[in-house]
């Protein structure tokens, strides 16, 4: 019996405000005490939705550091350590598991394109390096390369502490392909806001949302229906929310839901480059999605 959480529930990918280009901490501290009120499981900062490509080493772990100060143990705080270089992402799992984090979360090596072989030995030898626990990230359209379900299903063999994936791939035949051959005690995660509910019908448990940066409560209430079985409440909570869901990707992660954090006061819009601001069509569609849902 494995000694390691499951991970089942709603679990945000946060957003990692900006101030000038800098790290706006008091932002980050707001949004984290909005996230705990509104009854989400865990925190993951500096995954792609806290723009980790442009966030040098000292902040990605103070990003992480701070996180794990301020939630203060009410919820688990599950890092984004992931990486296309095997020595960074041990590195970064490793100060990660120094500061206190609960978990990881490690995405599929990107631009170099490695293997199956070459990504079991990646995701193997950052398991070897920490006692955390460890959960994949599969993203295709940012990445290049899937991990296969053959993949998931030999590092779930292999090493203990690789006990769950986010899988956002898009295709909830993966969902199926990957509850065939994994143990029940493995859990999948959906990527994607709007695929949270098929994939849950599936055997997913929960999500690791982007649109929880604005509406904790909401996700959380939908993910926790549909874990308990109550299915219709969470696909009422999912009809309702959907066009949102849809339209934080019209533009590139994280600039939508940064606008929408903005609009309803958590933080400034600020991106950092290559990343820009929202264009005028775009966000005059977001805003009103938003101003529809009374946002």
């Amino acid at each position: 019996m494995s000694t390691y959480p499951r991970f089942h529930g709603a679990y945000t990918a946060l957003v990692t405000p900006f101030r000038n280009d800098q790290v706006d901490d008091a932002a980050l501290v707001k949004l984290i005490e909005h996230q705990i009120k509104g009854g989400i499981d865990g925190l993951i900062p500096v995954g792609t939705t806290g723009e980790s490509p442009t966030l040098s080493t000292e902040e990605h772990i103070g990003v992480i550091a701070r996180t794990v100060e301020v939630s203060n143990k009410r919820v688990p705080v599950i890092a984004g350590t992931g990486s296309n270089s095997t020595c960074e992402a041990v590195h970064l799992t490793q100060e990660a598991e120094k500061v206190g984090a609960d978990a990881v979360l490690l995405v599929a090596p990107y631009y170099n394109k490695p293997s199956q072989t070459g990504l079991i030995a990646h995701f193997s030898k950052i398991a070897d390096a920490t006692k955390l626990p460890i959960i994949l990230y599969s993203i295709p359209g940012r990445c290049g390369i899937e991990i296969s379900v053959d993949t998931v299903a030999a590092l779930a063999a292999s090493k203990p502490n690789i006990v769950a994936i986010k899988e956002a791939g898009g295709s909830s035949e993966r969902v199926n392909q990957l509850r065939q051959v994994l143990p029940d005690t493995f859990t999948i995660l959906s990527g994607d806001d709007s695929l949270t509910i098929p994939f849950m019908s599936l055997g997913a448990k929960g999500v690791i949302s982007v649109a929880s940066n604005l509406l904790p409560a909401e996700v959380s209430a939908m993910v926790h229906a549909a874990n308990e079985g109550h299915f219709a409440k969470a696909e009422a909570i999912h009809h309702k929310f959907y066009p949102l869901y849809r339209d934080l990707f019209i533009e590139p992660n994280p600039v939508p839901i940064k606008m929408a954090l903005a609009r309803a006061g958590f933080m400034t819009e600020d991106v950092r480059l290559p990343l820009v601001g929202m264009q005028p069509a775009t966000r005059a569609k977001l805003e009103k999605t938003l101003a529809s849902l009374n946002l």
